[in-house]
């Protein structure tokens, strides 16, 4: 069984077939053959939990993108010239085809993993912020312990001839991962926000106020304007001005959706913009279309 699972892509293009594969020594494996799935911008090709006995050596990588945590015990990862252990609560992604090795320390290691592919893999990781070849800790009461052992018994229970629950659970591990994930031990986004929040909710009631800067937004938090620019970095990737400005836009889209009577320039006025033409700039900028034409798309 073990043996056509990891032959799967030889079969043809337009099959679309699931296995388990259970084994000794705990191993549980849930694998989707090459086919159908691969339709998804986002699919899984296996989801599973293994006992690791012996150093695992890819000198060409993998040819999907590759999650590995573990669950006891731990392992030690070698992946673009940086060795370092994983112990419990934490994770390695690794990108399809970066070479890589790994193997279990004296005491054993148990890992759960996933491998996932798809057109809009790399986009949703850059996007989501997660970096390739980076050890990932989170802590002890995370759902990040237990999410892949919760898809692998979903998988195991219902049919998902497609894929598309399989799919789906992947997102919201990747998103999980950003939220609760810390990388090189930054903040992770859900207690970035929650130091942000005051400064945030501030933010919804007087984005529309055109005068807003540094100094106030600082001044609300109560920090450094430094101490606030460095938190918003970690936890959003942004400035704090350019938070605001998306902030802004977001109010805007729905404006232009919702109150149809109203110019762009009133609703430039509403949403904190000096003057239309700035406005128009900026939306063009951040959307691709300027704002006469985000509205047709909703008449």
């Amino acid at each position: 069984m073990l043996s056509v699972l990891r032959n799967a892509a030889a079969l043809s293009p337009g099959t679309r077939e699931t296995a388990i594969v259970k084994e000794s020594h705990g191993m549980r494996r849930f694998a989707f053959t090459t086919g159908n799935g691969q339709t998804l911008p986002l699919f899984v090709e296996t989801v599973g939990i293994a006992d690791e006995r012996s150093k695992i050596v890819r000198t060409e990588g993998y040819p999907y993108f590759h999650w590995l945590q573990t669950i006891k015990g731990e392992g030690l990862f070698t992946v673009n010239g940086a060795t370092f252990a994983l112990p419990v609560h934490s994770g390695v992604l690794v990108y399809a085809g970066t070479p890589h090795q790994y193997e279990p320390a004296p005491e054993g290691w148990e890992t759960a993993y996933l491998t996932f592919g798809g057109p809009s893999v790399p986009d949703m990781l850059l996007t989501l912020k997660l970096q390739e070849g980076v050890p990932v800790r989170w802590d002890a009461d995370a759902p990040l312990n237990g999410l892949l052992q919760e898809m692998l018994d979903r998988l195991e229970k219902d049919q998902d001839l497609f894929g598309l629950n399989a799919s789906a659970d992947a997102y919201r591990f990747l998103i999980a991962l950003r939220q609760y994930g810390r990388f090189d031990n930054r903040t992770d986004i859900v207690r970035g926000s929650e130091r942000l929040r005051p400064l945030l909710d501030w933010l919804e009631r007087h984005y529309a106020d055109s005068e807003i800067g540094l100094a106030e937004m600082a001044e609300t938090l109560g920090v450094p304007a430094s101490t606030m620019n460095l938190w918003f970095h970690h936890t959003f990737g942004l400035s704090p001005y350019a938070y605001l400005v998306q902030l802004r836009l977001r109010k805007a889209k729905e404006l232009l959706i919702r109150s149809a009577d109203a110019t762009v320039k009133q609703i430039a006025e509403r949403v904190g913009f000096r003057d239309a033409s700035h406005f128009v700039a900026t939306f063009r900028r951040k959307t691709g279309i300027p704002p006469q034409q985000f509205r047709k798309l909703y008449k």
